[in-house]
């Protein structure tokens, strides 16, 4: 398991630190997208933000994918390669599907944040409130799969689900 850090190749994997020693690697993918969404809030642009927070999402599920010892895809879906990588992080993991909408719904403000609304345009205060929509999603993302790296029965029920609290 490896964890993102912000930097991504020229290919535009994500560049991972040395295998993640001791440890939760839950916890610590966790704590990485903590710090890259942070650093998202210091950019000006509501399109860079967007690329920058569609990024740590992708990376997020290439290290979910990698996890599995599987190579993550290039491949894209609908458009992007988000919706690919939650597809083949989900198969033969149906429990995985549960997080199959917040993937959506980033791609969904990505495309506001960066092509505008129904009419082409975005006030100020949209946009910044779809950029903070879109931060919350990612970070609820990283929680799911940082969840599902310390427990493979999150997303059977809910996240919150007592029956799975109860095992812990």
């Amino acid at each position: 398991m490896s964890v993102a850090v912000p930097a991504r190749d020229a290919v535009g994997n994500s560049a991972a630190s040395a295998p993640h020693a001791g440890g939760d690697p839950g916890v610590a993918l966790v704590g990485v997208v903590e710090s890259r969404l942070a650093a998202t809030e210091a950019l000006a642009d509501h399109q860079d933000a967007a690329r920058a927070m569609l990024a740590v999402a992708e990376d997020v599920l290439v290290d979910w994918v990698a996890g599995r010892g599987e190579a993550p895809t290039r491949a894209t879906r609908e458009g992007f390669r988000l919706l690919a990588l939650h597809r083949q992080g989900a198969q033969d993991l149906p429990s995985f599907n549960a997080c199959r909408e917040t993937c959506r719904e980033i791609a969904y403000h990505y495309n506001v944040l960066c092509f505008g609304d129904a009419a082409g345009t975005l006030a100020a205060d949209e946009a910044a409130r779809t950029r903070t929509m879109m931060g919350l999603l990612v970070r609820h993302l990283a929680l799911f799969v940082g969840g599902k790296m310390h427990s493979a029965r999150v997303g059977e029920f809910c996240c919150a689900s007592r029956p799975l609290r109860q095992d812990d």
